[in-house]
């Protein structure tokens, strides 16, 4: 978890992480690869196969169901046919207890609901990473909980979520937790 005040620097490095933005200077190593000098397909591939998304807003898409929305990221891959896909995206659901909701839209959701989708879609790819960026920060107290949980279930079972928020009460469910201020890294706290 990188805890620190708004303007820290929290989401732009998380953003430069997951090749969402540039850095100026510098070297990017993923797992044992240079990937500083991605083209921008090349880094879009990359993303996508490796990476995980879980966004405070949702970025989910209104005009879209909810399958099509956690299906989005295996379409990028086309690697799938539509019977593997929707056997992915009925597990994904199972998992976030949604499986009903397939056919909504995300407008006829609650707020903890589409999080639980956008988590559905972040693990779609099986990635080995996933970022969320203040996953909480728009929900109430109970809904944070129960996402909490799931982030911590998935962490158990072996995925790495690199976390960043600024509420000193997500703490207990870290098993590392570091500081960011004005940009740079500072003793843990």
């Amino acid at each position: 978890m990188i805890m620190g005040k708004s303007g820290s620097g929290k989401t732009t490095l998380l953003n430069i992480l997951g090749f969402l933005d540039k850095f100026d200077e510098g070297e990017y190593i993923f797992d044992g690869k240079d990937v500083t000098n991605l083209t921008e397909v090349e880094r879009s591939h990359f993303r996508n196969k490796n990476i995980g998304f879980i966004f405070q807003q949702f970025h989910l898409i209104n005009n879209l169901n909810i399958c099509q929305n956690i299906e989005l990221p295996l379409l990028y891959d086309n690697k799938l046919g539509k019977k593997e896909r929707l056997k992915r995206v009925e597990n994904n659901l199972k998992m976030v207890g949604l499986l009903e909701k397939i056919k909504q839209f995300p407008n006829e959701l609650s707020g903890g609901q589409q999080q639980r989708i956008s988590i559905a879609r972040a693990l779609i790819n099986d990635p080995q990473l996933i970022f969320a960026d203040e996953p909480t920060g728009a929900l109430d107290t109970n809904t944070s909980n129960e996402i909490m949980n799931i982030l911590s279930s998935l962490n158990k079972q072996g995925k790495t979520i690199v976390m960043v928020t600024h509420d000193p009460d997500l703490k207990k469910y870290a098993t590392k937790v570091v500081y960011l201020k004005d940009g740079v890294f500072i003793e843990e706290g």
